[in-house]
């Protein structure tokens, strides 16, 4: 930079020129001292150096505010580079993980599996679609005939341990019940499920019809904010609905056991049906209990079938209760409200009617 251009040269002028100039000046005055001429002149010199100091702070701050604000744009890009290759990596996961789903050694499957819920505990925006994966592993076709003597059957026993792994991690998956997170769906419509346990969990919508749920399922202590469907549950054939635990379970919306086979021991004890909830022609094989269910939207029990011992002491009905051809076995102990009465119909048959008046 040539000197004449240089701002510090041309405050250094400025400030000799005040100097003398005013110094100057001031010495035309008889009144005024020397020392006061000159002191005054290095004031206004003095002046000159301390604006150029104040312009100098003033760039070198604007000058650093600029260095700090591209140095964060820097930033932002390199965290938006580094996340967009994180989703590029689960994206390959993740269609890796899916692959393998169909490889024939079952030991692969159940890596990928855990390959699958690995990736949604790290990357919670995937659960939902890891969810959804691993329910459609379940809903495809299985038969399975439960041995009582002798070996193993050598083909579908890695099967069913590949299935209780994807039912053990879709559990593992779900929120507790009193969690703030997200309520997730599942879809297992048509699906053959073994010791399905879901106890003590948050779930948004619930999808079981015509499923096959073997051994004893376990819904207690569930918080069910959407709809649930066990519509036609255990009707087909080798379809067993088996042990069924329901016990303390929360439906918040819709509740939907419409056609429901129930081949074991129900037990719905202390649950709450917030929403519209039907057992229109359920059939109840065993042992079935309602004892403490509060259902406070519609309920209806248009030709439920109750077969063994039967305790349906409610501790709440709502106004809306369809108890049209509702029957039960006379020779079990039958538990009812107060403001229903059995109507016996013969051949050990009896239906549930309402107490008029």
């Amino acid at each position: 930079m040539k000197l004449w251009r240089s701002p510090l040269a041309w405050t250094f002028l400025a400030s000799v020129l005040l100097l003398v100039g005013v110094g100057g000046w001031l010495l035309t005055d008889p009144a005024t001292s020397r020392s006061d001429a000159l002191k005054t002149g290095g004031l206004a010199g003095g002046a000159i150096v301390a604006l150029y100091a104040l312009w100098l702070n003033d760039r070198r701050r604007r000058v650093e505010e600029r260095r700090q604000e591209i140095e964060r744009r820097r930033h932002e890009l390199e965290a938006q580079r580094a996340e967009q290759d994180r989703e590029r990596v689960a994206d390959e996961r993740f269609a890796k993980a899916v692959e393998l789903l169909g490889h024939a050694a079952d030991q692969v499957r159940v890596g990928a599996l855990h390959a699958l819920a690995g990736l949604a505990r790290s990357r919670p925006e995937y659960t939902q679609t890891v969810l959804d994966v691993l329910c459609s592993y379940l809903r495809r076709p299985f038969s399975y005939t439960r041995p009582t003597k002798g070996a193993l059957d050598a083909e579908q026993e890695p099967e069913l341990s590949v299935r209780l792994t994807a039912q053990r991690l879709v559990t593992d998956l779900l929120p507790g019940r009193d969690d703030e997170g997200p309520a997730y769906d599942l879809d297992l419509t048509g699906a053959r499920l073994e010791y399905f346990d879901l106890s003590g969990k948050l779930v948004g919508g619930l999808l079981l019809r015509y499923a096959s749920l073997n051994s004893s399922t376990n819904i207690s202590g569930c918080r069910f904010k959407d709809r649930v469907y066990f519509t036609a549950a255990g009707t087909e054939s080798g379809r067993l609905l088996g042990y069924f635990r329901c016990r303390g379970t929360v439906f918040e919306s819709h509740a939907w056991f419409s056609g429901t086979a129930f081949a074991e021991d129900a037990d719905f004890t202390d649950t709450t049906f917030a929403g519209p909830t039907a057992f229109k022609d359920a059939t109840f094989a065993k042992d079935a209990v309602f004892a403490g269910v509060v259902a406070t939207d519609s309920l209806d029990l248009h030709r439920t079938s109750f077969a063994g011992q039967t305790d349906l002491r409610f501790a709440a009905l709502p106004e809306s209760v369809s108890l049209y051809n509702t029957r039960v076995r006379t020779e079990k102990e039958v538990r009812l409200p107060a403001a229903w009465k059995l109507e016996e119909l013969g051949d050990g048959d009896a239906r549930i009617v309402a107490k008029l008046g």
